[in-house]
């Protein structure tokens, strides 16, 4: 409580503040009232429908073991996407500090004026290379590598057909195109093959996530190439939670579901498995990558991702190709946790995937279920609709290679003692 109200009086002095700033000898100017009267509603009705963001904050590094302002001790940590452990890797760390040293802290201009630094070729030759495709194109994230991808290939003659659980990032970017648009029901080969089959478009596209976030199952790409095959299509896939750790090398959903070069267009990040920094990238035909070079709009008018960045990701993809250890040891952790739970009675979701969702189906219980957790020291995080369908609420837990098994049978432990105790493991 006393944190709370702690919390609450900075918030308030913050306010108090900010409202002096936009007054005019103490009177606050009409627009601004206004405008907090409708943005206090809409809040409202955040806090109503019970999805307000609580954010804690790390006073460490990310890790495996982190602090956090406010509370006592060390919280395991299993709601991150540091996969392969990366993203406080001391030779990622290095990677960052020489790139800064050498080369700045940024470009304080695009790529195309005076903002692309011999790094930054090294890295998309080197994303193309690990992906077997022709060019890569770096942006300062994934969610601008879609923003920038629709808008730039596919005009009112074209198509796009897009899966219902794909991440907010190719949703916002099929919303700013002006092809044809169309949804298909999660994974449903038929339904898609309908639309396929009726569509008269120049270009079809189809994209999908490699892997899907908040559910850890992975998109059906021997289906999915089959009818981009059949009825002309194109196949695009995000593989921002495969790239690095998901496939025998790393390669991703493709490796994974063992059809490499499936999609003819992969979206991905540098701000997850490799090096856990920032960045993303799209990589295909060399005449795309050379379109969005000249039209893209994320990648024309924003910075060049910062040189600390790119030397992180070089030094990542170094670890991610030098060897499988990290990948093997994620296998591991992951295989030991789902059968963990498993046999606590609880249901995981997912495809054997290190996404491994709790489910709960009630949002209530998701979020004692997480409080719970904390209260022994994991932290984890529920999640329940409009994030996640009504009646699929769950706590989402992500393993990553830096945990050890100590760290597992820990977390697997304190989910069969909270699921108990909140009733939702009976016996």
């Amino acid at each position: 409580m006393a944190l709370r109200s702690q919390l609450l009086r900075t918030v308030y002095a913050g306010k108090q503040a900010t409202r002096q700033l936009h007054g005019l000898k103490g009177k606050e100017r009409a627009g601004v009232t206004r405008l907090r009267e409708v943005l206090d509603d809409r809040l409202q009705e955040i806090k109503k429908a019970k999805t307000w963001k609580h954010e804690r904050i790390l006073s460490s590094p990310q890790d495996t073991k982190v602090r956090v302002q406010g509370a006592e001790g060390e919280f395991l940590n299993f709601c991150a996407n540091n996969y392969l452990g990366l993203s406080n890797h001391p030779e990622v760390v290095e990677a960052a500090r020489e790139g800064l040293r050498k080369y700045g802290a940024g470009l304080s201009s695009v790529r195309f004026i005076c903002g692309t630094q011999t790094l930054h070729k090294e890295l998309e030759h080197r994303l193309a290379q690990f992906h077997g495709r022709e060019d890569a194109i770096l942006y300062g994230s994934c969610f601008d590598a879609n923003a920038g991808l629709f808008e730039s290939m596919l005009t009112p003659e074209d198509a796009v057909f897009s899966d219902a659980l794909n991440h907010a990032s190719i949703i916002d970017g099929i919303r700013l195109c002006k092809a044809q648009k169309y949804r298909y029901p999660h994974r449903d080969l038929n339904e898609l093959e309908h639309l396929l089959a009726h569509s008269e478009a120049r270009i079809k596209l189809i994209v999908t996530d490699g892997v899907f976030s908040m559910d850890g199952n992975v998109a059906p790409l021997p289906g999915l190439r089959n009818l981009a095959d059949k009825y002309r299509a194109l196949l695009a896939v995000d593989d921002s939670h495969a790239t690095g750790f998901f496939g025998a090398t790393g390669r991703g959903t493709e490796e994974y579901c063992n059809i490499m070069g499936a999609a003819d267009i992969i979206c991905s990040t540098l701000g997850k498995a490799v090096s856990g920094a920032a960045g993303g990238y799209t990589t295909g035909p060399k005449e795309l990558i050379t379109l969005l070079r000249n039209v893209s709009r994320p990648y024309l008018f924003s910075n060049a991702p910062p040189p600390p960045v790119v030397a992180a990701a070089l030094k990542s993809l170094d670890l991610v190709e030098g060897s499988s250890e990290l990948r093997e040891r994620l296998q591991q952790n992951t295989r030991s946790f789902r059968e963990g739970l498993k046999a606590a009675g609880l249901t995981v979701a997912g495809d054997d995937h290190p996404i491994c969702p709790v489910m709960v189906g009630d949002a209530p219980l998701a979020v004692e279920l997480a409080s719970g957790m904390l209260q022994r020291g994991i932290y984890v995080v529920a999640f329940s609709y409009p994030v996640v369908p009504k009646g699929g609420a769950r706590v989402r837990v992500q393993l990553s290679a830096a945990h050890t098994p100590d760290d597992v049978a820990r977390a697997v432990q304190a989910f069969a003692d909270v699921g108990k105790t909140i009733g939702l493991v009976k016996g």
